[in-house]
């Protein structure tokens, strides 16, 4: 398990500004301690400082995961979300989903259309949970 880069911070922290906006620097500096992201097997995890320090008892090999994992990187070095952050993000979040059209053309659209893009729910989680470990 290692700090992320700055190259994987700045991709990481562009997908949350997506949809938390600013509100991203109170993941960090909570109120109940100061909480850190960690990359360990490609997935990227939350995890509070002293969750921080007593997994560094383990070896890398050894340790399968620790704190809540927020997403994982792509081959291409895109960061995805997993289902497992919603519970962070909903309290900040002003919607989860992006917006396929603009409020002016949702007015007048059929039914039919298409207006938000999915981008995770609760049944993901139980369709995708021998993938999300």
């Amino acid at each position: 398990m290692r700090p992320l880069t700055d190259e994987e911070t700045k991709a990481m922290f562009e997908k949350l500004s997506k949809y938390i906006g600013e509100n991203i620097k109170l993941l960090v500096d909570r109120p109940d301690g100061t909480y850190c992201f960690r990359l360990h097997h490609d997935r990227v995890y939350y995890m509070s400082e002293k969750i921080l320090k007593l997994a560094t008892n383990f070896s890398r090999d050894k340790l399968i995961s620790v704190g809540t994992c927020f997403g994982k990187f792509t081959k291409t070095q895109k960061f995805r979300l997993h289902i497992t952050a919603l519970d962070f993000l909903a309290p900040y979040a002003k919607g989860f989903g992006v917006a396929a059209k603009t409020t002016q053309e949702c007015r007048r659209v059929d039914p039919l259309s298409i207006v938000v893009f999915h981008q995770a729910d609760v049944g993901e989680f139980i369709r995708n949970e021998d993938t999300l470990t």
